[in-house]
């Protein structure tokens, strides 16, 4: 996610994380195949970590399902 300032900030607000989201959302003890995870990397100076941006593979309910977060605290969600 994005700096400590943004993650306390949108904590402060009530809100979950989006690795918190996509834990809450999952089947508990189930695997999550996190795709493109090194997205962005190497560009704007390293401040877009994933390029803001969780994907990947989980199972909810039984079912296997694309699950994608937006973390606005990286670069304001953009």
């Amino acid at each position: 996610g994005g700096g400590e300032k943004a993650r306390a900030r949108h904590e402060a607000r009530g809100k979950l994380l989006p690795r918190d989201r996509v834990d809450t959302l999952l089947d508990p003890g189930s695997p999550f195949l996190e795709l493109a995870p090194l997205a962005a990397e190497g560009l704007y100076g390293g401040a877009a970590p994933a390029a803001g941006v969780i994907a990947g593979i989980g199972r909810v309910s039984g079912r296997e399902c694309v699950i994608v977060a937006n973390d606005a605290t990286v670069k304001g969600g953009t």
